[in-house]
């Protein structure tokens, strides 16, 4: 009798217990930034995540709005770089406010993302040899601060689809096969234009991803900056400017504009992915942990602070 008065009193504080945490202490059961179970095929899925409603909007604005017109005014408007001037470092501070809504494997900021990403390519190349690598992983995200409405910095706060998501080439056909949301493409201007509708459009056969236009966004942003500010080598530029480029180097898409010297590099940007894309089920270390690696070796690739 005792036993059984002791079972009952001990099931009634679970439950009490459970009510109270689920609907008292603030605690939420929403999405997840950091799942160690997650597989690599439930990586990038555009079909039914938690958070397709949000990803499928943003696509749907992304592919219907971004036409060659538009990403001309962007370089013209953002390549001035006359924002402000600071270090990478106090850039990737300013970020650990900012999430990323076209991307349904994580809400981590951004600052915590380029941690995760960079340590877990840390880990698989070690050593000075590849620093290079581990500042590219840790920076790679950094031209999100176009997200960022900040009038003191000059920073006016670019909607999100302009800024984030998927890249692909304008000038020419888009590709149906190779990226996500297709059926939006047809919402596009340019869907129609006969100066941009065809294979090449207006690219020559092969003609280099380098005389390629691409879709506007955090990855030409970040690109032009290392190029024109560091010392990093050619690619870590390619893994800057197409790690969001999923269209080629994931589901090998426009290799009729490819050149030699990007099929040389594609093994690179392919190497990157895997620690932009699968750190997300990664603990994060603390930023106090690593704070003093990144420091010194951003100091090595950009010596002075950068022109934003």
């Amino acid at each position: 009798m005792i036993l059984e008065t002791y079972v009952a009193v001990l099931a009634v504080i679970v439950v009490f217990a459970f009510i109270y945490f689920v609907f008292f202490s603030g605690a939420k059961f929403a999405f997840q930034a950091i799942d160690p179970d997650k597989k690599k095929e439930d990586f990038r899925n555009y079909e039914d995540s938690e958070r397709q409603d949000t990803v499928e909007k943003f696509y749907r604005e992304q592919h219907t709005k971004m036409t060659m017109e538009y990403v001309k005014a962007k370089r013209d408007k953002h390549l001035r770089f006359d924002k402000c001037c600071k270090t990478v470092w106090e850039m990737a501070e300013y970020l650990d406010t900012v999430t990323d809504d076209s991307d349904p494997d994580t809400d981590l900021s951004q600052l915590m993302h380029a941690i995760q990403a960079a340590e877990a390519c840390r880990k698989a190349y070690p050593g000075d040899e590849y620093d290079w690598f581990h500042i590219t992983c840790f920076i790679h995200d950094l031209g999100k601060i176009l997200l960022v409405n900040d009038p003191s910095l000059k920073l006016t706060g670019d909607e999100q689809w302009c800024v984030v998501g998927d890249t692909f080439p304008v000038g020419c056909k888009f590709d149906e096969e190779s990226n996500v949301f297709p059926q939006y493409f047809k919402q596009n201007a340019d869907y129609n234009d006969k100066r941009y509708n065809t294979m090449n459009g207006i690219y020559e056969p092969h003609c280099g991803l380098d005389d390629v236009i691409m879709s506007w966004g955090h990855d030409d942003y970040i690109y032009f900056i290392a190029e024109k500010q560091s010392t990093l080598p050619l690619k870590a530029l390619y893994m800057l400017r197409y790690h969001s480029f999923y269209p080629w180097h994931s589901k090998g898409g426009y290799m009729h504009l490819c050149n030699e010297q990007d099929m040389e590099n594609l093994k690179w940007v392919q190497a990157f992915n895997q620690f932009d894309l699968y750190s997300k089920n990664q603990d994060c270390p603390t930023l106090e942990e690593v704070a003093p690696y990144y420091k010194e070796k951003i100091e090595k690739y950009f010596p002075k602070p950068v022109q934003w």
